[in-house]
């Protein structure tokens, strides 16, 4: 069990770099990309620039000085601007915004680098350092280190939530800017070489600058899974079997041989097309679109890399064996004279190959039969009558299991090394059988994903239908047992004649989907607002009677504080049943939702919930044997659970994380942790190095007085939240005319509308746009309501109180995690913006709850202050970078609040019925032809689809502002 003094040291307070070093590179690359942004600018709009040079200088004079008048220089110079002025300044600053993250993440791969050759000293979060301190510190043997990672699995599972503000196009074009930073930073060049290098960047930022950055229709799921794919073939499929060769490396500096061939630390899942929640884009059409559209690039990721052994593995010498499978391929491609045979043809294929070189006879078998894979694919993909599954089945070449294809890779491996040949057997053919262990003929698992309430739906027409009541009206015991009794029968249930409304018909369909799809394609069947134990036995049993013959994994997702606090008893009850026991053979994934709870509760009191529901939930599964896998469903944000993965991590309760995690990763956070290969290989080395000691060297178990203090400090913040979000009557007209709530559904970000019922209040508005709203306007209140409240009910206890809460702060992993996030929200928020939102947007019968709102954040801020014994926001050694990063950006982000008030005040001013001229009838400049195009881009008037289109600028731009906005 590992002490509580090693904290600091866990979390990883030395990052290699000295600060200095850190601060310069990413000034250089900031002054950079700006510089050479401004060129183009000025090339395209010189009198503009000169006005956005003007800007950007006041910008930067109010963020230094803070004072009023130079805050109103700014608003004086936005608002003469006109309409497609407007557009072009907050395009600039929004771009500008972007080209900076750009540089945070190359300084990061920078450094990335400089550890891994040793011109930094290694980070230690490092899975490297992790297995150092578990020998060193935790006197763990190497051996039962060895065993543990090898059957370590942590699966991140990409989710379509809809916080990635930038279009797919511009986030490629950024990346290309990043590759030729990289050969900058990192390549000897000749001067030519160097001018070549930075035409390219130009040549980028230039056509970054002209495409259209807003998405001018919502995309569809099916767009959402092709981009979610690219990260695979562009960084994840190549890059997992190089981080497996650092574990090798890791391991063997602790004496331990490599992963065995049938490791997989790494899985990936996703819900993309899977996640029909609340989202009726989602349809059983869509889910077989999206699966076959991953398995087809599994297929051509394979095929190339089966291709590029081919021509590797030109060797005679072979085993036996692999012989032995060579001449079965000659025989079954009826070779003419025994030297030479023809492969199955595709246009580009080598056709002929020796006989004499029996790997690439049996690896050209290997790439027919995917050929023929692919073939079947393509195939189903235009006609959709066609089940899958049968039709692979029914192609006696295509593969329609994994297996068969790591088989032959193994026989190739094992015939190597038995003919001495190790290096060539641990070269380039390992990491195809772990590419291929690893990311199989799916490449991703789809996951399913519903509302409790559609399954119960299903079954209220079925019971109802068959005369024997209403489902719905039948209390939990009764579900329980007819559900039980049907699962345990033999007669068929669902009624073919049955009439269905739409919602029940679609719930049908996409059971009789999934009983069409390959079992390897999907994952889990999440049901999000689980409550009880029946809603996982209604999804049993609706698996049965669709006839899904390996039946998908049920997880229930308990999302509200209420359902965090039943989870127990759901599970204990599950659990508690023979059949269910039987059925799930020891093994068990729940998962908790960060989001939901955080909106329903406050980000305090939905901490300590999810800290004592996994704290619960592993206890009962202990109790029956059950090894339970948690499924952590966080956001990108802190108000939806959002953490650096390291300390995500290990601030989870000690001994609830055994080997087996599952962590979404969603919108924006994809980019941030695989847009680039170095921050890839950092995702998942510090994914490995925190489970690895989570599970073998947890930290301590906080006292009682600790868990007693989080109680007292839950109740008072939920209580405090809850007056606020639902108990004032003044609240929602608050938020929605204070917020652009209301004008998020324009960016298109997403194909899932904002709320999971048309009509509704904040309950049925969904967590993402509640904090992207909050975020927009830079007060990000769902995090901090009620931290104060709760604070101040310790503190005044006494000097005692505060002692405890610093101690708590020092050598709580939990506690101290919590409390870093909320520092580092504080330091994004701006209460100035929000008076300025307030000031032009809120009717001023309001003003005193803003006024009072305010004042409850200073609270919370002090309190938080008080506690950390900093004498500022990021005032520490170990955020002083992180600080300059928020400097940097804030120069960027202010323009774009101050256009946002003005665009959502014209907007809803015309919606009230005042004419657009009369909006602007002081504005001096009128645009030119180029101006009157870039304006007619939307629909409709010119202005008013300018002033729209600046909206959904500013909004762009104040995401890549705060980074994590959803």
């Amino acid at each position: 069990m590992n002490g509580l003094g090693s904290l600091a040291n866990r979390m990883g307070t030395n990052d290699g770099f000295s600060l200095e070093v850190n601060q310069a590179l990413l000034k250089e690359d900031d002054d950079l990309l700006r510089q050479i942004f401004n060129q183009v600018f000025r090339h395209h709009h010189p009198q503009v620039a000169n006005k956005m040079d003007v800007i950007f200088s006041l910008a930067q004079a109010w963020c230094m000085s803070e004072s009023d008048s130079d805050f109103e220089m700014l608003e004086q110079r936005l608002e003469a601007l006109g309409p497609d002025e407007r557009i072009l300044v907050a395009s600039a600053f929004s771009q500008l915004l972007s080209l900076h993250n750009l540089t945070e993440e190359i300084v990061t791969a920078r450094l990335e680098k400089a550890q891994r050759v040793g011109d930094a000293e290694q980070s230690t979060r490092s899975t490297n350092k992790s297995l150092q301190r578990l020998v060193e510190v935790d006197k763990i043997a190497p051996e039962e280190i060895h065993a543990a990672i090898c059957r370590q699995n942590v699966e991140l599972v990409f989710t379509a939530h809809p916080t990635q503000a930038l279009r797919q196009s511009l986030l490629k074009k950024y990346s290309k800017i990043r590759f030729q930073m990289d050969r900058l930073h990192n390549t000897r060049m000749s001067p030519y070489e160097r001018l070549e290098c930075l035409e390219e960047i130009r040549s980028q930022i230039e056509s970054a600058w002209r495409t259209d950055e807003i998405r001018r229709r919502k995309p569809t799921p099916e767009d959402e899974s092709r981009q979610g794919l690219t990260y695979f073939h562009e960084t994840i499929f190549y890059g997992l079997p190089i981080f497996l060769r650092r574990l090798d490396t890791a391991l063997a500096n602790i004496g331990q041989p490599r992963l065995p061939l049938d490791a997989t630390p790494f899985t990936f899942g996703s819900w993309m097309g899977g996640d029909r929640d609340g989202n009726p884009n989602v349809t059983s059409g869509t889910t077989r679109d999206v699966v076959i559209g991953a398995r087809l690039s599994a297929v051509a990721l394979l095929t190339e890399q089966i291709e590029r052994l081919m021509f590797e593995l030109s060797v005679w010498r072979a085993a036996p064996e692999l012989h032995a499978r060579a001449a079965a391929v000659q025989a079954r491609l009826h070779a003419n004279d025994g030297t030479y045979v023809t492969t199955k043809k595709n246009a580009y294929d080598v056709v002929f190959m020796s006989s004499n070189e029996p790997y690439r006879m049996v690896l050209s078998d290997v790439r027919d039969k995917l050929n023929a894979t692919r073939e079947v694919l393509l195939h189903a993909s235009q006609h959709h009558g066609v089940r899958l599954t049968e039709a692979l089945e029914a192609d006696p070449l295509a593969y329609t299991d994994i297996e068969e294809l790591i088989d032959t890779l193994k026989a190739c491996y094992d015939s190597l090394l038995a003919t001495g040949d190790e290096s060539m057997a641990n070269s380039k053919l390992l990491d195809v059988i772990r590419q291929a262990r690893t990311f199989g003929l799916h490449l991703c698992r789809l996951d399913i994903r519903q509302e409790s309430t559609r399954h119960a739906d299903a079954m209220d027409s079925i019971t109802t239908f068959l005369g024997l009541g209403s489902y719905k009206e039948w209390d939990e015991d009764t579900r329980i047992n007819f559900l039980l009794k049907e699962l345990g029968g033999k007669r068929p249930l669902l009624p073919p004649t049955m009439p269905m409304s739409d919602d029940v018909a679609e719930v049908v369909r996409t059971f009789r989907m999934l009983a069409e799809l390959p079992t390897d394609s999907l994952g889990a069947y999440i049901i999000s607002m689980a409550h009880t134990a029946s809603d996982v036995l209604a999804v049993e049993l609706l698996q049965k009677e669709c006839g899904i013959e390996h039946t998908l994994r049920v997880v229930p997702l308990f999302e509200t504080l209420e359902d965090l606090e039943y989870a127990e008893t759901a599970m204990r009850q599950l659990f508690s049943n023979p059949w269910y026991l039987e059925h799930i053979k020891g093994n068990q994934e729940v998962m908790i939702g960060y989001s939901d709870s955080g909106k329903d509760a406050g980000r305090v009191a939905a901490a300590w919930g999810l800290y004592e529901v996994q704290e619960c939930l592993v206890k009962v599964a202990d109790e029956f044997g059950v090894h339970l896998t948690l499924f952590h469903g966080r956001g990108g944000t802190v108000g939806r659970g959002g953490a650096p993965a390291h300390l995500a991590v290990l601030s989870q309760p000690p001994g609830t994380i055994r080997g087996t995690i599952r962590v979404t990763v969603q919108g924006e956070v994809v980019e941030q942790q695989f847009g680039e290969k170095e921050i890839a290989f950092r995702t998942m080395d510090l994914y490995t190095g925190a489970v690895l000691e989570a599970t073998l060297a947890p930290t301590q178990q906080p006292s009682q007085l600790w868990r007693d203090t989080m109680a007292e400090m839950s109740k008072v913040s939920c209580d405090a939240y809850r007056a606020v979000v639902r108990g004032d009557p003044r609240f929602i007209d608050f938020f929605q005319s204070l917020t652009p709530v209301n004008e998020l559904g324009r960016m298109n970000i997403g194909s899932r509308p904002a709320k999971r019922k048309a009509a509704g209040s904040i309950d049925t508005l969904r967590a993402i746009p509640w904090i992207f709203a909050w975020t927009q306007i830079r007060f990000h209140l769902p995090v901090w309501l009620g931290v104060g409240e709760a604070m101040e009910a310790v503190i005044n206890k006494g000097s005692q109180g505060l002692e405890l809460l610093q101690d708590m702060y020092q050598n709580w992993m939990f506690f101290r995690v919590m409390l870093d996030m909320l520092e580092m929200v504080f330091a994004k928020a701006d209460p100035r913006i929000v008076k300025v939102y307030e000031r032009h947007l809120v009717d001023p019968k309001l003003h005193p709850l803003g006024d009072d709102l305010l004042k409850q954040c200073h609270v919370a801020e002090d309190c938080l202050l008080r506690v950390m014994k900093h004498s500022g926001l990021l005032s520490s050694q170990s955020t002083a970078f992180l600080q300059q990063k928020l400097q940097l950006r804030a120069p960027y982000v202010a323009p774009l609040n101050i256009l946002q008030v003005y665009c959502l005040k014209t907007l809803r001013e015309v919606a009230t019925g005042m004419p657009v001229d009369e909006i602007f009838k002081d504005v001096k400049s009128s645009p030119d032809a180029d101006g009157l195009a870039l304006m007619s881009r939307g629909e409709g008037d010119p202005i008013l689809a300018a002033v729209e289109d600046t909206m959904v600028i500013t909004m762009k731009g104040v995401a890549s502002g705060m980074q994590n906005t959803g």
